[in-house]
C-alpha cells in the first residue's frame, strides 16, 4: 500500500512540475521559477522513500538523499546533462519542497496509523 501512496505522490510532483509552465495568475513569476523546484523535491522524496534502507529514520535519510540529490543538481548546473538556470533561491525551494514532502508524509502514515488502531 505504501508503494502505491508513494507512485501518487510522485505523480502528484509531476504534475506541479507540468503545470508550473501552463500557470498563469497571481504570482506568476514566482510559481513558473520556483513550483518546478518544489514539486520535484516532493517527488524525489518519495522516491527515496524507496531505497532499502531499515532504519527507523528512514524519513530523515530519504530527506537526506534528497537533498543532496536536488541541491548537487542545482550547483553543478543539471549534471552537465539538463539545462538548468541558476538561482539561490531554488536551493531554497528545494527544501521547501522536502518539507512539504516529510509534512504530507506525516501526516498520510499517522492517519493510516489511526485507522488501523480503531
Amino acid at each position: 500500500m505504501n508503494k502505491i501512496r508513494n507512485v501518487v505522490f510522485v505523480l502528484i510532483g509531476v504534475a506541479g512540475l507540468i503545470f508550473k509552465g501552463h500557470y498563469s495568475g497571481p504570482a506568476e513569476d514566482l510559481i513558473r521559477s520556483y513550483l518546478g523546484n518544489i514539486a520535484i523535491s516532493f517527488a524525489i522524496y518519495f522516491i527515496m522513500l524507496q531505497v532499502p534502507i531499515s532504519s527507523k529514520y528512514k524519513r530523515v535519510w530519504s530527506a537526506g538523499l534528497t537533498l543532496a540529490t536536488v541541491e548537487s543538481f542545482e550547483i553543478l548546473d543539471g549534471f552537465g546533462i539538463f539545462s538548468n538556470v541558476y538561482d539561490s533561491f531554488d536551493l531554497l525551494a528545494n527544501v521547501f519542497g522536502i518539507l512539504f514532502a516529510l509534512f504530507v508524509d506525516t501526516v498520510f502514515s499517522s492517519s493510516k496509523k489511526i485507522a488501523t488502531d480503531k
